[in-house]
């Protein structure tokens, strides 16, 4: 798969960079060429004579090669790679990149490259989760770079946590995931619904749940990977909306996220109904805050529309509904229900009796229905892992 694909691996300074030196090797028998770009301070954990003795070629660190003036030209270099990864990514470089400050050759090929580019972080686990790497690694990914988040394990200051670089077996992988990804849905129009909604009790109180949005902003990003026009229509989530989407729309009620997927539902083609919608809200909202008294407070509700429901009565030929079911009981029945009763052509069931799974998770398990029955089933895996399965289905439903 990686046959004949030109690849740049940037080393950074950490102590995983000795793990390099198999990545090398992996890519180079997988049919890649390879040109490393060390910083300096990657030289004090692997020499640059090991790594160009297993890619074959001489290692650049340095602007001027030689004595004569003869330079790298980092310009060329970013012109000439199929793909960029950065492997291990240290703080100190994630930082760089991402503010673009530019000190180095490998900084330099990053801001003059127009190939896909990729992030391997490894640090240690308090660097790793510090809120100034958790926001350059949200920049990075906003500018279109694949940020390949690291492992949980034991890390090189005795610690156990989240920092370890993944394994060059695993890198490898995600590398032929990014080089062959499919356009599968060009110029597709998609609307997504996405996040929780907000039912207002008061102008300070609301009725919501614990969705972040996470599995539909996933879905959404994963549309624009493969060349989809996005419409996302967001309830409240402190998500940053992902890069590459046509079009943003935040709501906070039902009503409205009814009214705006309303608006563009007969333009979409696929329309995924990701956002865990509340099923009730208040019947009358006060004009001003409620206040505490002594006895008891009771709140009369009404039901919200059903969105997906609604719209699936309009939904023609063409279209195609996707829907998730989040159960606790009777799951796969309850799934099943919604397909028919909403018009779904696919349903995605979640159970909350799925450790790690879910809202508020980065990662997900799942079941997808389409009317012939269970279509897929997957291990606890990433939601933009997910995600790819999920569009992987719609696919195939759509070339049936």
């Amino acid at each position: 798969m990686l046959q004949g694909k030109k690849i740049i691996l940037g080393i950074t300074g950490s102590i995983a960079a000795y793990k390099t030196a198999i990545l090398t090797r992996l890519l180079l028998k997988a049919g890649a060429e390879v040109q490393i770009i060390m910083t300096d301070d990657a030289k004090e954990f692997i020499t640059p004579l090991t790594l160009s003795t297993l890619s074959q070629k001489p290692v650049l660190s340095r602007f001027v090669k030689n004595e004569t003036g003869e330079w790298n030209n980092h310009v060329n270099l970013g012109l000439w790679a199929d793909l960029i990864i950065i492997a291990p990514a240290s703080a100190n470089t994630i930082a760089k990149c991402a503010n673009g400050i530019c000190d180095n050759l490998l900084l330099a090929t990053y801001l003059s490259a127009k190939c896909p580019i990729a992030f391997a972080p490894a640090m240690d686990l308090d660097m790793y989760q510090h809120p100034t790497t958790i926001e350059n690694l949200k920049k990075l990914e906003s500018f279109g770079n694949t940020i390949i988040q690291a492992a949980s394990g034991e890390l090189a200051s005795g610690l156990e946590g989240q920092g370890r670089m993944q394994e060059p077996e695993v890198l490898v992988k995600e590398i032929e995931s990014i080089l062959s990804l499919k356009k599968n849905f060009k110029d597709k129009k998609v609307i997504i619904t996405a996040g929780p909604t907000h039912e207002a009790i008061d102008p300070v109180r609301f009725i919501g749940n614990h969705s972040s949005g996470k599995m539909g902003y996933a879905i959404a990003k994963e549309f624009v990977n493969q060349g989809a026009d996005v419409t996302l229509i967001s309830g409240p989530s402190s998500l940053e909306p992902p890069s590459g989407i046509s079009n943003l729309i935040k709501v906070k009620s039902a009503q409205e996220m009814y009214e705006e997927a309303k608006k563009h539902y007969n333009s979409a083609e696929i329309a995924v109904f990701a956002a865990a919608v509340a099923d009730y809200r208040p019947k009358s909202i006060a004009k001003e805050k409620i206040k505490k008294k002594d006895e008891d407070m009771t709140i009369e509700m009404e039901k919200t529309i059903d969105i997906a429901k609604s719209l699936g009565k309009k939904k023609q030929k063409h279209q195609l509904n996707i829907g998730f079911a989040l159960e606790t009981e009777n799951e796969e029945a309850n799934a099943i229900k919604k397909l028919e009763n909403k018009n779904f052509d696919l349903v995605v069931l979640n159970s909350l009796r799925d450790k790690n799974a879910a809202f508020g998770h980065n990662t997900n398990k799942v079941k997808i229905y389409s009317q012939k029955g269970l279509v897929e089933e997957s291990e606890l895996l990433a939601k933009t892992e997910v995600a790819k399965i999920i569009l992987n289905q719609i696919h195939n439903l759509r070339n049936e």
